[in-house]
């Protein structure tokens, strides 16, 4: 029997926001996926600052902004292991936890500049495809090595930093990220003044 064709969207989601549920939908849509796997990394090793909420409180703010979303499931695979997070780490786990199925690494188009950077890179992308995401102002190449896949949608000039910086003005979250994630951002006023 053949496999499914299973997205991955990782990333810190600190917080989610819009431009995630939209990159999410236009994948789902653009590579006629089976499934979308959003994973929450626990500690990432691509960024220049720790997260600003704990993992525990990232992996519930995405578990929010996914709900309801078809073919979409929120996994803590990284969460659970816990230590550096690596994208080749948790694409080996699902490809032995779904042998046979094809794997679509979906990235922003300014992550997929520094692909061949990344942890064990060649044996990602003999593991993967990638899909990539337009972003504003990055006009990433395809990565060399690679087999990739476009995600043709409008760029969303939207970013979890730009949201933290406008959540800590006393702008109001509700333009900004999936209204689920709103309650949660209230009850532990994160990212506020």
């Amino acid at each position: 029997m053949a496999g499914r064709t299973r997205g991955l969207f990782g990333g810190t989601f600190d917080p989610p926001h819009l431009g995630h549920l939209a990159a999410a939908r236009a994948a789902i849509e653009a590579l006629c996926l089976d499934e979308l796997v959003v994973t929450v990394a626990s500690d990432p090793q691509r960024k220049q600052a720790p997260p600003v909420a704990s993992a525990a409180l990232r992996d519930a703010m995405a578990r929010a902004a996914f709900e309801g979303v078809a073919k979409v499931t929120v996994s803590d695979v990284e969460l659970r292991r816990g230590g550096p997070t690596y994208t080749i780490d948790t694409v080996e786990s699902l490809l032995a936890e779904h042998p046979g199925d094809v794997l679509v690494l979906v990235v922003g188009a300014d992550a997929a500049a520094a692909l061949a950077t990344w942890h064990r890179a060649p044996v990602l992308a003999r593991l993967v495809d990638v899909a990539i995401v337009p972003r504003p102002g990055a006009d990433a190449p395809a990565p060399e090595g690679f087999s990739v896949r476009d995600v043709p949608m409008a760029a969303v000039d939207l970013s979890s930093t730009a949201v933290r910086a406008a959540l800590a003005a006393g702008a109001d979250p509700r333009g900004l990220v999936p209204p689920g994630v709103v309650p949660i951002l209230s009850t532990h006023r994160l990212y506020a003044p």
